[in-house]
C-alpha cells in the first residue's frame, strides 16, 4: 500500500485516507494503483458494508501530483491517466457503497475520485471541478461521461470549457453532492450517514448498488474505449504543467 493511501477498517465500515496533508493531497501513480488495489480487495470483503474516502487534513484532493509529470514521457502520461481511471472504476465496481467526505478542494482527478463514490458529503468550504484544460489536457471520455451523468451535459460542458470550480451550495444544487454541512460538522454528518448505511443488510446494499449502476453504462463504455494521448500535444502539456507548478510555488 502507498504511504499516501491509508486504509483503516472498523467493524462494518472502512476508511480510505488520501495523502498526508501536504501538496493538497495530490496523488502520484503509485497512489492511484494503491487505490485500485484497495477497492478490489474491498469488493471481496463481505463484512464491510460502507467505505468512506476522505482527504488528510483540510482538503480532499487536488488530483494528480503534477510534479511527477514535469519530465514524463508521453507514454508515462498515458499510463498515469489509465491508472486514475482504473482506480475510479474500481470504486464504481466495488459492491459496497462508498461515501466521499469532501472538504477544501476536489479538483481534476480528485473531482473524478469523488464522483466515482456513491454518495458525497460536502463541507461548506468544499469546491469541486475539472480545471484541466489550462494544462493542455484533453479530458478522457470516461471522465467527461462521469461528470455529465451526475451534473447533466450543459453544466458538464461549462465546467470543462471554463475550468470553473463549483462551491458546496452549487454542487448540491447540481447533484454532485448529497449533503452540505458546516465544516465543523463534516465528520459527524459523515458518521451519521455511515451508521445509517451500515445498519442495512449487506445483500440489500449490494443489490441496490448494482441496480443503480445499470445507469453507469455510458461511463463504463467510455472507460473501456479509453485511448492514449490525453494531452492535446505533448509540448502544450509540458508547458501547462510547468506553468501551473510555477504559479503554485509563488502562492
Amino acid at each position: 500500500m502507498s504511504a499516501n493511501v491509508l486504509v483503516r477498517g472498523q467493524g462494518r465500515s472502512a476508511e480510505v485516507v488520501l495523502g498526508s496533508g501536504g501538496s493538497a493531497n495530490a496523488l502520484g501513480h503509485d497512489d492511484w494503483r494503491a487505490l485500485e488495489t484497495a477497492f478490489r480487495q474491498f469488493a471481496r470483503d463481505e463484512d464491510i458494508r460502507v467505505i468512506v474516502v476522505r482527504g488528510s487534513g483540510s482538503t480532499f484532493s487536488a488530483g494528480s501530483d503534477l510534479r511527477e509529470w514535469v519530465h514524463a514521457a508521453p507514454d508515462d502520461v498515458d499510463r498515469a491517466f489509465a491508472a486514475m481511471e482504473a482506480a475510479c472504476t474500481a470504486i464504481e465496481e466495488c459492491p459496497t457503497p462508498v461515501i466521499a467526505q469532501v472538504s477544501g478542494v476536489a479538483a481534476g482527478a480528485g473531482c473524478q475520485l469523488a464522483l466515482a463514490c456513491d454518495l458525497r458529503v460536502f463541507a461548506d468550504d468544499a469546491r469541486i471541478g475539472m480545471p484541466i484544460a489550462r494544462l493542455g489536457i484533453l479530458v478522457s471520455p470516461a471522465f467527461a461521461a462521469r461528470l455529465a451523468l451526475l451534473a447533466g451535459h450543459g453544466l458538464a460542458r461549462e465546467l470543462l470549457y471554463t475550468g470553473r470550480l463549483l462551491d458546496a451550495a452549487e454542487a448540491v444544487a447540481a447533484g454532485l453532492a448529497n449533503r452540505r454541512v458546516p465544516s465543523a460538522e463534516l465528520s459527524g454528518a459523515t458518521a451519521e450517514l455511515v451508521a445509517a448505511v451500515a445498519a442495512q443488510p449487506r445483500a440489500a446494499l449490494v443489490a441496490a448498488k448494482q441496480a443503480v449502476s445499470v445507469g453507469l453504462s455510458p461511463t463504463r463504455a467510455a472507460a473501456d474505449s479509453f485511448a492514449s494521448g490525453p494531452a492535446v500535444s505533448y509540448e502544450d502539456f509540458q508547458r501547462g504543467v510547468t506553468a501551473f507548478l510555477s504559479r503554485s510555488r509563488h502562492h
